[in-house]
């Protein structure tokens, strides 16, 4: 699996239900009155976390507090390197205009 950030974050507010805990990452999902929130954060933080290959936990109990747990790796996997080209192709009149 490799080297990997773990990253925990935790509050003593009041926790959330497990159909809450459930739905917190869908996009537009919030639970604040209408026009007090969009619900795209942790939508947002969720596909940052798993562009960069790592991975967004939530433990949270009613009355005593939620812990998000962010795992990112510190190394990203190596790309391909692009196929070289040929002299034909980096002298050619068309390949100036890519």
């Amino acid at each position: 699996m490799g080297d990997r950030a773990i990253i925990r974050i935790a509050d003593t507010g009041v926790g959330m239900s497990d159909d809450i805990k459930a739905r917190i990452f869908d996009p537009f999902f919030t639970t604040k009155p209408v026009g007090e929130g969009t619900g795209l954060g942790l939508a947002i933080v969720y596909g940052i976390i798993n562009e960069h290959q790592g991975t967004i936990a939530v433990d949270s109990i009613p009355g005593e507090g939620t812990t998000f747990t962010i795992t990112l790796p510190l190394r990203q996997a190596r790309q391909q390197e692009p196929a070289a080209r040929s002299d034909d192709e980096r002298t050619h009149p068309c390949a100036l205009r890519r």
